[in-house]
């Protein structure tokens, strides 16, 4: 089945909102300034993926297994509480042949109230290939492909913002405030993932491993633990912005491998590390910026290898504001009476 030629996201994010107290004195902060009645219209591009990593430590082998993710074109809008992306993978936009056919389904949310930060995500890929092995190879031969090797991903992250009231998310990816002055703020929170990579035969390919003996076929993985991170945004001029975001993970759990007939499951700790970056222009009625978005979940070390799974989304947005015109209004009350 060829990539997704068309995919279609569809994304609406629901969040606690401030009362109309909290907005009042939102338009007040010196630091940043809401657009509460704005729509946030927007266009885009972006890529989606969720690749494997592993290294086999006794041969000091390592492979990165990548899929063929599409870069997709898109449209969407943010008012209020809600978010709604339409995005699509022209052909024209997706001239990587030879690196086999992806079948996936990505659930990426990114949210971010006033006073916290929460991602979910939900990944289901089949079809990878490896890295590059031969640049003068015809297209069709220069890339090792698996299209039977599978991942689920499911995962949710959660962190408290400890200076809502000087540091904003939202106007670095939602593009629904401006920060207007450089701030920062400290993170705390929460994350739980879990998952299974699997192929219909060996997961690793047979021509590449130097001992076959340590092939296995299935991996499965479940981690939970606190974090604590460190956001900040600097602000050059009023308008330009580049806002960074670094948080670290403890994560107990256990990976499991399957191999020709036995199973082997080890239980540990490990460090995980969510990063997030966004840089672009910032004024009153329009933004374009580039946000990128990178969880790494590291897998407990099982039988000499070490296992991570890392997802991300890299974005270049386009955002215009508008107020809504009195017909349009009256369509978005339902929005106004849910908040």
């Amino acid at each position: 089945m060829k990539t997704f030629l068309i995919l279609l996201s569809l994304l609406i994010v629901i969040m606690p909102t401030e009362s109309k107290a909290q907005m009042a004195d939102d338009k007040e902060n010196t630091y940043y300034q809401t657009f509460p009645d704005h729509i946030m219209g927007r266009l885009y591009l972006s890529r989606k993926y969720t690749s494997i990593w592993l290294r086999d430590n006794v041969e000091g082998q390592s492979y990165l297994f990548a899929p063929n993710s599409t870069l997709n074109h898109g449209v969407g809008a943010t008012y209020k509480w809600a978010t709604l992306n339409l995005a699509y993978g022209f052909d024209a936009l997706n001239p990587n042949k030879g690196r086999g056919d992806t079948q996936y389904l990505d659930l990426q949310a990114h949210a971010y109230p006033k006073n916290f930060v929460l991602d979910f995500f939900g990944q289901f890929y089949r079809g990878y290939h490896l890295a590059e092995r031969e640049v003068g190879a015809p297209p069709d031969e220069r890339y090792y492909t698996d299209p039977n090797l599978r991942l689920t991903k499911i995962g949710v992250f959660w962190q408290y913002l400890f200076n809502p009231d000087k540091f904003s998310f939202r106007a670095a990816f939602l593009n629904n405030e401006w920060q207007k002055r450089s701030a920062g703020s400290f993170m705390a929170g929460f994350e739980i993932y879990g998952g299974r990579v699997l192929s219909d035969s060996l997961l690793l390919p047979e021509t590449m491993v130097l001992n076959p003996e340590r092939n296995f076929r299935t991996l499965r993985f479940f981690e939970l633990g606190p974090n604590i991170g460190y956001a900040y945004t600097l602000i050059i001029k009023k308008h330009w912005f580049i806002t960074g975001a670094a948080s670290a993970n403890l994560g107990f759990g256990y990976s499991q491998q399957e191999g020709h007939p036995e199973r082997n499951t080890e239980w540990g700790i490990n460090p995980n590390l969510f990063l997030r970056g966004f840089a672009g222009y910032n004024s009153e009625k329009w933004s374009i910026n580039a946000n990128y978005v990178h969880n790494r979940v590291r897998l407990i070390e099982n039988q000499g290898f070490s296992q991570s799974v890392m997802t991300g989304n890299y974005r270049l947005n386009f955002v215009y504001r508008f107020l809504p015109g009195p017909q349009l209004k009256k369509y978005l009350e339902v929005l106004d009476f849910m908040e």
